[in-house]
């Protein structure tokens, strides 16, 4: 059974993510972690279906042993912070639909890594493990926003200045931002407007994806007002989307940029490293490298794992991200946009504007592809385009570990990598001409299924 994808358990709560599923996971998961701490925080975010799966949850874990600390409802990087020192789960489908929902599982404040997530698969195959009668775990109820929300807004005083009255407009778009973000920002200093900061399972106010087709809202109030720029979330608050002070959102690799310099620029660390992925721009390379640090990259979906490697080979992780979602590694081992946007915040006001953090980023045309290609035939071209790109492009820096990417002298770059979800092979590409980068690698990737 394959359960777990980039991040987590994620499907339909009718048709996936049932009820019984949630049992089934929490009982695996508790057999997984008896002789360990045996508490697991609960926690859920706005759906409608969030109610009756944390039930189903909790019940698979205390019939596994564990003891669960209630929650409630909360955004995903609180779970985890409240997963420090022993293990979480959060109960959410992050930015999907309202009709989804998911499982998120957390140790010591990281996801599960995927040796873990295998292990409770297998169990999950197998005949549920209960404890014994005597066994069976209890359940109380905790209170971890006021922490979190105190924890975060600390952290970012240690970076940039005083918010000192700037206006930051937030779009919780429903979810469980509207718990956190707001009110972190209103305790560092700023004036804060707030659009869809209510918190409301069907997500009335726009889809729960943060993207320019869905944030229309927020693009014109901070284009219209007089906000210095505006802030924008998923459902459960993990992603952040930037809007400038024209209105316009800023490309997810600039401000991964932006903040990637800063955090190589404030370390003292001998060998300052900076997880991406493998389609995050080389605009990150270069300003990591102009302040001193290097980049590594990890599977989408790992940065957790990524983090660790680079750990073990000695380098000291200041700051990890793909894009839209950030891990601040001083912070803690999670993705937390929520800490991104009180820290973000802060640097703008100590730059004195957003526009002048953005200024030494290079930031070429970017553009994302999808070429049609069945599942079936994913490795074979796969295994084709490892020697078809190369060839193609002779003058380039090939690396093939998570995909195809390949590296021109002028910084340009493509990578092209099989969908995990979807019967597509994407290509990402960023250069000055980047149509005609793109035409010319989508055609060399359309030969390969062709042939396939």
């Amino acid at each position: 059974m394959d359960l777990f994808g980039t991040a987590g358990i994620r499907g339909s709560a009718v048709a996936d993510v049932t009820p019984e599923l949630a049992v089934a996971v929490g009982a695996a998961a508790g057999a997984d972690a008896r002789g360990d701490d045996k508490a697991f925080v609960v926690a859920r975010d706005g759906r409608e279906t969030g109610p009756a799966l944390a039930a189903a949850m909790s019940a698979g874990l205390q019939a596994g042993g564990m003891r669960v600390l209630d929650a409630g409802v909360l955004p995903t990087p609180a779970l985890a912070y409240a997963s420090q020192g022993r293990r979480g789960v959060q109960l959410t489908a992050s930015h999907n639909p309202p009709e989804d929902n998911g499982i998120k599982l957390f140790v010591d404040g990281s996801e599960y890594d995927r040796e873990r997530e295998l292990a409770i698969e297998d169990r999950v195959d197998s005949d549920p493990e209960y404890a014994s009668w005597a066994d069976w775990g209890e359940t109380e109820s905790i209170e971890v926003l006021p922490d979190y929300r105190e924890a975060v807004a600390e952290y970012a005083r240690e970076h940039g200045a005083p918010l000192d009255g700037l206006t930051v407009a937030v779009d919780c778009g429903n979810g469980v931002a509207g718990l956190a973000t707001p009110q972190v920002l209103r305790e560092l200093g700023a004036h804060v407007v707030t659009l869809n900061a209510n918190v409301d399972g069907h997500f009335p106010g726009r889809p729960s994806k943060p993207t320019p087709e869905t944030i229309g809202d927020l693009m014109n109030f901070v284009a219209d007002g007089d906000a210095a720029f505006g802030i924008a979330h998923d459902g459960d608050a993990d992603r952040i989307v930037v809007v400038d002070g024209d209105g316009e959102v800023v490309h997810e690799d600039t401000v991964l940029a932006i903040l990637a310099e800063h955090y190589t620029r404030d370390s003292d660390a001998a060998d300052p490293v900076v997880v991406t992925t493998p389609n995050a721009s080389a605009r990150i390379d270069e300003r990591v490298g102009e302040a001193g640090g290097r980049v590594e990259r990890v599977r989408l979906g790992a940065l957790h794992e990524g983090i660790a490697a680079a750990r073990e080979d000695g380098g000291d992780v200041v700051f990890a991200a793909e894009p839209w979602k950030h891990v601040h590694a001083a912070f803690g081992g999670w993705i937390d946009g929520v800490a991104s946007a009180a820290v973000l915040s802060r640097l703008v006001a100590d730059a004195g504007g957003l526009a002048a953090l953005r200024e030494p980023v290079t930031e070429r045309p970017y553009r994302k592809v999808s070429v049609e290609c069945p599942d079936a035939a994913k490795e074979a071209v796969m295994a084709r385009l490892a020697e078809d790109l190369p060839a193609e492009f002779p003058d380039a820096d090939v690396d093939t570990e998570y995909g195809v990417r390949l590296e021109f002298p002028d910084a340009s770059w493509t990578l092209v990598r099989p969908s995990g979800t979807e019967p597509y092979v994407r290509v990402y590409a960023e250069a000055d001409d980047v149509d005609d980068l793109v035409e010319s690698v989508a055609g060399v990737v359309e030969d390969a299924v062709a042939e396939a």
